[in-house]
């Protein structure tokens, strides 16, 4: 694809997303959804490969039915109130309606399955934008909505959502599926504030963001497919061995690092709420993650692969990408914890 091409798709990719947070009218919610899902196919199937296709079916299909969700909820709810605005309150078909439809444009549990499929079926780069980007406009959307939305719903989904997070992820070779997985139990996290406390929704979604486009250009710049290629990143760049180290531990939510943030405060909020037993869940399923993530990491920093016979070393070119953008990333991933009081006020 010419970058001139690619560049007029990434535009409209932005604008789709800017026209959905930004509207109070439906329809234009749901035209910038629309745009959005567009400009994302070319980018899916740029790799000419069927698995890329098949990816790109799947994404185009279960997207336009999610689109066509909400413009059916919004409709009904017009049809009923008279009302377009997406501030006002919803009927009860037209909520249990837009639930569906934002928890499969997420990929929240149990409408999660097409996410590992398609993100295995795109490359890295376009992983990386499915799992960040693409989830912005649901979730501006799910804050505009809060008020009209089923709060024991979304603790439902939150928890079923980190539970197949964490149980998905375990079998997993390929780091792609493995990043899905992580995407859907931390999102999952997300689903169970957000009906209780928006602020830290949306502090949870930035770190959420800052911390997976760290993990994600490590595996870009160290082109790791699988838990073997991260094997020889020691070869590449002993430094960047270090950053994808610290990056894993805080998406898995270590207490030294930026990734403990949400969980603390979603676990404190949940707990004088009283939901002791669903966090306790919780819980028990953000270990489930943390092994994957620890497992990711143990290979990339403190073993030599067994068969380094056969592995094929990485050579220490200059690299083919600007490691330039991790920097920002990577900084905050790790070191954010001591400004949480900051955060909060």
């Amino acid at each position: 694809m010419s970058p001139t091409i690619y560049m007029i798709i990434l535009s409209s990719l932005a604008t789709g997303t800017i026209i959905t947070m930004t509207s109070h009218h439906w329809l234009m919610a749901w035209v910038g959804l629309e745009l959005n899902t567009l400009a994302i196919i070319p980018i899916i199937s740029t790799m000419h490969h069927p698995r890329s296709t098949e990816a790109a079916t799947k994404y185009f299909l279960t997207q336009a039915a999610a689109s066509a969700l909400i413009l059916f909820s919004s409709m009904t709810n017009a049809w009923d109130t008279g009302s377009w605005d997406i501030t006002q309150p919803l009927t009860s078909p037209s909520y249990i309606l837009l639930t569906m439809a934002l928890a499969m444009k997420l990929g929240l549990a149990p409408l999660h399955f097409w996410l590992p499929e398609v993100i295995q079926g795109s490359t890295m780069t376009t992983a990386f934008i499915i799992t960040t980007w693409q989830k912005i406009a649901p979730m501006s959307l799910i804050f505009l909505t809060m008020n009209n939305l089923s709060t024991s719903v979304f603790l439902l989904m939150g928890l079923l959502s980190s539970l197949v997070g964490g149980w998905g992820g375990l079998n997993q070779t390929q780091t792609r599926k493995i990043m899905a997985y992580s995407s859907i139990a931390h999102l999952g996290w997300m689903a169970t504030i957000s009906s209780i406390m928006t602020n830290i929704l949306i502090m949870n979604l930035l770190i959420y963001l800052i911390m997976t486009t760290s993990v994600f250009l490590s595996l870009i710049i160290s082109k790791s497919k699988t838990i073997q290629d991260t094997t020889s990143t020691w070869t590449l760049s002993p430094t960047l061995t270090i950053i994808m180290l610290l990056s894993l531990l805080s998406l898995g939510g270590l207490p030294p690092l930026t990734g403990f943030i949400p969980k603390w405060l979603i676990m404190e909020e949940l707990i004088l709420q009283n939901f002791n037993l669903l966090i306790s869940m919780m819980a028990a399923s953000s270990l489930l993650s943390l092994f994957f993530y620890l497992r990711l990491t143990y290979t990339t920093t403190l073993t030599l692969s067994p068969n380094t016979t056969q592995t094929k070393f990485k050579w220490r070119f200059y690299p083919n990408t600007h490691t330039m953008f991790i920097a920002t990333p990577a900084t905050i991933s790790i070191f954010l914890l001591p400004m949480t009081p900051l955060i909060l006020l």
